[in-house]
């Protein structure tokens, strides 16, 4: 008996257009599947290869590239290598009747012996797919109920498994491939938008909702203003806030490079463990960031060629909700003439939320501990001479009828929002760099993606 006769036993191969079970030598290099299966229970299943067979595992949840969820695994009979690529529909009333996507498709590579780790209910690899990347671990937890775990890699939260709702093979919906519809003029309305070289997936997904903003709308935005943002942020090391599933969902921050070929990367040694971080190079390295959902951009105050010496100071001005925009507007006065008193030149743009951002040019080469010093220093001089308007106390309840000076962005490793950054909040507002003379004129977070492209 194969461990395919159990696959061949539950299927009638004069109805069903699935594969029969033959088992075939595996090849040196080892492939993986994942098929989105709609049954009677909607679930995505997991297919390795291992001995001429793919050992097969439905996952209710699908996998989740979040390191914190287990998702279940039911390990299911092992299937033919040529189940691989199988996509369309199992007939009613036959075994796994319903459609079948082929969600991905890719190579892994074992990081332990598997058939000592199917013995022992411990199987870890590396997935080098389309859409599933980076070290995975499957965990047998009783009988055929293992759980699949994603490790805590630089694919950690990569993205969310529902961006992904089209075939890998024919690009197709699962209504049409239950519709047996080829992709001819409905995909005219998905199609894919290319910019600056950069392919926008989901380009007409929603971002904000009043007003519409759409990832494209924000690639275009990016294109747009890149010969004035990438001077400022090119070359220093980035993290960015991931929006992956559209308006009012998920947002998390990113900060470590992620295999993206437009991207620049450094290795740096956090506490003796190397991490990988990444810049932008260029504009096609900006707008690649785009096409992953990065929508907002952070950016370190040192370049990449010298990261021990900053280069860019920045003070944030937070003020109580309670402030009016003219004690907001005082406080860039009052902080300016005091950059003033110490010969330092400075810049003033919009935070894109409640306040203003002032950013320091520093040309003098110094450490990152003297720098904080300066920046501390200023702060504190601010609050010292009119403690009734500024604090320097990050507590919330310090701040109740004054403005926070925010000096912590200017440590070794802090990021700051970057100039012409959108930001991921109530509406589609822009960190916008602003001459003095506009302070008057206009609010934190006037600015929007909506300004710019019309214009």
């Amino acid at each position: 008996m194969t461990s395919l006769n159990k696959y061949n036993e539950k299927r009638d191969f004069t109805k069903t257009k699935e594969p029969r079970g033959i088992i075939k030598p595996s090849s040196k290099k080892l492939k993986f599947c994942v098929q989105h299966h709609l049954a009677s229970h909607e679930h995505y299943d997991f297919r390795l290869e291992y001995n001429g067979v793919l050992l097969s595992f439905a996952i209710p949840k699908g996998p989740s590239f979040n390191p914190k969820d287990k998702r279940l695994a039911v390990k299911v009979e092992d299937h033919p290598l040529s189940y691989r690529t199988f996509e369309g529909t199992i007939p009613k009333g036959e075994y796994g009747g319903g459609t079948v996507m082929l969600w991905d498709i890719g190579f892994y590579e074992p990081l332990n012996d598997f058939k000592e780790g199917l013995k022992k209910g411990n199987l870890k690899f590396i997935l080098k797919g389309k859409r599933l990347k980076g070290a995975w671990t499957l965990v047998r937890i009783k009988e055929n109920n293992w759980l699949i775990i994603k490790e805590n890699d630089n694919y950690a939260n990569y993205t969310n498994i529902n961006n992904f709702k089209t075939s890998i093979k024919t690009n197709r919906t699962m209504s049409e491939i239950t519709n047996n519809q080829k992709v001819t003029k409905l995909k005219t309305s998905r199609k894919d938008a290319i910019v600056c070289g950069i392919k926008i997936t989901n380009p007409h997904k929603i971002i904000f909702k009043n007003p519409t903003i759409t990832k494209l709308d924000i690639a275009l935005y990016y294109h747009k203003i890149a010969k004035k943002m990438l001077p400022l942020i090119e070359n220093r090391l980035i993290s960015t806030i991931r929006m992956p599933d559209g308006y009012n969902t998920e947002k998390f921050f990113k900060k470590h490079f992620d295999a993206n070929p437009y991207l620049g990367k450094v290795i740096l040694k956090n506490h003796k463990k190397p991490n990988d971080y990444y810049y932008i190079k260029d504009e096609q390295g900006l707008i690649s960031e785009v096409q992953m959902n990065s929508f907002e951009f952070h950016i370190w105050g040192s370049k990449i060629e010298d990261l021990n010496h900053p280069d860019l100071m920045v003070f944030d001005l937070d003020p109580d909700l309670n402030l009016s925009i003219k004690d907001i507007r005082e406080g860039v006065t009052d902080l300016k003439k005091i950059l003033q008193e110490f010969n330092l030149k400075s810049t003033l743009k919009t935070s894109g939320g409640k306040g203003y951002h002032i950013m320091v040019p520093i040309p003098t080469k110094i450490t990152w501990q003297k720098f904080n010093t300066i920046a501390k220093n200023i702060a504190k001089l601010m609050e010292q001479k009119y403690p009734d308007k500024y604090t320097t106390n990050i507590k919330k309840d310090a701040r109740k009828g004054k403005i926070f000076i925010d000096y912590l962005r200017n440590k070794k490793g802090a990021t700051f929002v970057a100039p012409y950054s959108l930001r991921l909040k109530a509406k589609p507002s822009i960190s916008y760099p602003i001459p003095n003379t506009k302070l008057t004129k206009i609010k934190p977070d006037d600015i929007t993606i909506k300004d710019i492209l019309k214009n």
